[in-house]
């Protein structure tokens, strides 16, 4: 029985992992992959078509099938929301992963947007406000050496954010200690977030912002920030491209 697809799609996502081919270098041309394996290039084709799937590789023009790089930034769980970081004027959330990573950033690395807008169901909903009502949204494009990672959009209650770094649009976190410590210094520390993750299909524009290849899925984040005594200061929707990060999470088990 000759090798079909799924075979040799098996002999190539091995050979990928086992690091004969390198990340960023790409997979010899499909006829040559045909004649080593001894196989027709229709069988390359859709076995390449699987791996593209899977997220191991891209089709890139005038290039070839290029090897995926594994995901290079570590993206922190409760870490990165750390008092110790930003209470005291240091970094919180991507700059922590950043550095978590050993990767350097500048504030160029993310774009801020700043909207007053109505909010909707969902945003409503996760405020406590009616649908409708003005809200401020903070919507940030966010950067690892000039390669889009992930979008951030964040909405605040007028009330809580007017007149602070969150409402301006200037490059980069809200200054040291960046929006929580923002929110600290207008009576709104930061005490609990609920964070809520699912995986989906990018929509096109989504494709477009993030530069994404051909079949690589999102996460897409729902947070809430609470205060101690309950209030909700923040909503935000995050879309992440999903071969940038990996998701890393340490903890105390409850009892």
């Amino acid at each position: 029985m000759g090798t079909g697809y799924r075979e040799l799609a098996g002999i190539l996502r091995e050979a990928i992992r086992r690091g004969d081919y390198a990340p960023d270098t790409t997979l010899p041309k499909q006829d040559e992959l045909a004649a080593q394996h001894g196989v027709n290039v229709g069988t390359v084709r859709k076995a390449i078509g699987v791996l593209e799937a899977e997220g191991l590789v891209t089709p890139i023009r005038r290039r070839g099938t290029v090897v995926r790089a594994r995901p290079p930034m570590k993206r922190l769980g409760t870490d990165r929301y750390a008092k110790s970081k930003w209470k005291y004027g240091g970094v919180v959330a991507f700059a922590a992963d950043r550095e978590a990573s050993g990767r350097e950033w500048t504030a160029g690395d993310q774009t801020n947007v700043i909207t007053k807008v109505e909010a909707d169901a969902e945003v409503a909903q996760a405020l406590g406000v009616m649908v409708g009502s003005p809200v401020y949204e903070r919507a940030r494009l966010v950067k690892d050496s000039g390669k889009p990672t992930h979008m951030l959009t964040s909405y605040y209650r007028p009330a809580d954010v007017e007149g602070t770094p969150l409402v301006d649009e200037v490059a980069g976190p809200a200054g040291r200690g960046g929006g929580f410590l923002v929110l600290t210094l207008q009576g709104l520390e930061p005490d609990r977030i609920t964070e809520t993750f699912y995986s989906r299909m990018p929509t096109p524009a989504e494709v477009e912002q993030l530069e994404l290849p051909a079949g690589e899925p999102v996460m897409v984040l729902q947070r809430q920030t609470f205060t101690e005594d309950g209030r909700v200061v923040e909503f935000a929707r995050g879309v992440h491209a999903a071969s940038r990060f990996s998701w890393s999470y340490t903890f105390k088990i409850p009892e």
